[in-house]
């Protein structure tokens, strides 16, 4: 990821563009075209193409607070990706997913930590979005989808913590009673955020999907905030 000014923005009603890399969707496949350079501690070329290929297309949107100032949006929450960079190792087709958050107020205004995982089933796939918002409140949102983009609510296996990251950020998901999630694959670790696949399991199904931890007490903090401004690089004045 780089932060980039407007000058860099394009926007079609089947593109996106952010400099040197976008997104276009052709009528049935999301094609993501990347050329950046990656942020310290391990700076190179990140460069290639990501194809998802949603099995449907979901008319979904979970709101995430009571007046809806967060809106978590599963786009195609079903999907096969081909994922094909310029690097060894890094061309691969699995299961995947697309989805987006939006909103109209800082995360840590509203939350101070939430944890989110989608799970493919047999099915098609089972997402669970859990935070403690500010005022007291919590969010406990169990949703499945089919491969044909219908979704329902669900009961959901208990809250169940794992093992904590590197940074000690405490993590947890649902898992069959009895049972305790493991991490298989480290993805992002940050003081603040982790993101890993993980194994758990659901309605006696075992699967592995990918897991999001957020402690928005430690984001908020004035002493990790401008890390953020270091992790991220920023490219002024980009022409086409």
């Amino acid at each position: 990821m780089t932060d980039r000014g407007t000058s860099a923005l394009r926007t079609s009603a089947d593109q996106f563009t952010v400099g040197p890399s976008s997104m276009s969707w052709t009528g049935s496949e999301l094609v993501i075209d990347i050329n950046e350079v990656s942020s310290l501690p391990l700076i190179s070329r990140m460069r290639g193409q990501i194809t998802i290929t949603p099995s449907a297309i979901t008319q979904v949107e979970l709101p995430l607070t009571p007046d809806g100032a967060h809106v978590w949006r599963p786009f195609a929450p079903v999907s096969r990706i081909n994922v094909n960079l310029e690097a060894k190792g890094w061309q691969f087709t699995g299961h995947g997913y697309f989805d987006s958050n939006f909103g109209t107020r800082p995360l840590e205004t509203d939350f101070s930590y939430w944890t989110w995982g989608r799970y493919p089933t047999a099915q098609g796939a089972t997402c669970f979005y859990d935070a403690n918002r500010r005022d007291g409140t919590a969010l406990e949102a169990a949703i499945t989808f089919d491969e044909n983009g219908n979704a329902r609510m669900t009961d959901a296996p208990p809250r169940t913590p794992f093992k904590r990251t590197l940074w000690a950020l405490r993590r947890e998901t649902r898992a069959d009673i009895g049972t305790t999630p493991r991490q298989t694959k480290p993805m992002l670790d940050a003081p603040f955020y982790s993101r890993s696949v993980v194994e758990t399991h659901i309605n006696g199904e075992r699967t592995q999907g990918v897991h999001e931890a957020l402690d928005l007490n430690r984001y908020a903090s004035a002493l990790l905030k401008p890390m953020l401004a270091v992790r991220v690089p920023r490219r002024a004045n980009w022409r086409f």
